[in-house]
């Protein structure tokens, strides 16, 4: 893939003419995959998947969020699903806006109207646990979004994303869209340097997984898929462990589990 493309400005006293107008979205798939043996252990393993990532977690990780990329929160909007999953909705803005209601409070004299111009920035989480009826599997998944506008960098937030999940593999988006001009007009379309998410990535993250990278560099895109290195089968059953199993069942477990992440990691079907 060529790689040959405008070099991004870099420069921290980059005068510009109004607003950044430039729009940066990091996307995330996450995925934890377990084997529940039986119907009850299947079960179990839902529900604790909706306790360990109920509303009021995931409201905590992305409030951790927006703290780290120095964002300041307007609202938030959150729900738990029946059976299972949940839903989290923050709108941010850069940094604190003098003169701002605090959401949930009204200001006398104020209009709240002045949120609606911030409507680019948020960030959101939906998660999926499911289980598959016949051969054990469960995978649960977690979609996330940061959008920003402005100088707000949502690679900033990156590591700790990871770290919150019990990630077997992550599948990760960034794109830099729109342009922003300096005072002589000129458009600068990226204002900072990016050549892989991986260089965001903490070098003790970076040890424990496989990475893989599909970048359009003339675009703005940047995509890394992450799986982990080893497999610890102790940490992917639910209900039992290894030592409980005769070691022919833990070598078919064993498989059906890395047939699993295979198939995610590579995004298709593959022939057992």
């Amino acid at each position: 893939m060529a790689k040959a493309r405008t070099k991004p400005t870099n420069n921290p006293k980059l005068k510009l003419l109004g607003f950044n107008n430039l729009t940066k979205s990091l996307s995330f798939n996450i995925y934890d995959i377990c084997y529940a043996r039986t119907r009850e252990h299947q079960q179990e393993y839902i529900e604790y998947i909706d306790e360990a990532y109920n509303a009021e977690r995931l409201t905590d990780i992305l409030t951790e969020v927006a703290n780290i990329i120095g964002a300041n929160i307007l609202n938030v909007a959150r729900q738990d699903y029946d059976p299972q999953g949940a839903s989290v909705t923050m709108l941010i803005s850069e940094g604190h806006l003098d003169g701002l209601p605090t959401p949930g409070k009204k200001d006398k004299g104020k209009k709240d109207s002045v949120v609606a111009h911030l409507d680019k920035s948020h960030i959101t989480v939906h998660t999926y646990p499911e289980t598959h009826p016949d051969n054990g599997i469960s995978t649960f998944r977690a979609d996330i979004d940061v959008s920003t506008c402005g100088k707000i960098s949502p690679l900033k937030a990156l590591n700790y994303l990871i770290k919150s999940f019990e990630s077997d593999i992550v599948v990760m988006d960034y794109r830099v869209r729109g342009f922003t001009r300096n005072v002589r007009g000129m458009k600068h379309f990226i204002d900072h340097q990016v050549d892989s998410i991986q260089n965001f990535i903490a070098p003790d993250l970076g040890d424990k997984y496989q990475m893989v990278d599909v970048n359009v560099y003339q675009e703005y895109i940047f995509h890394t898929k992450m799986r982990l290195k080893e497999m610890d089968l102790d940490t992917y059953l639910f209900g039992e462990g290894v030592s409980e199993l005769p070691p022919k069942e833990a070598r078919r477990i064993r498989e059906r589990v890395n047939h699993e992440i295979q198939e995610i990691f590579y995004g298709k079907n593959i022939q057992r």
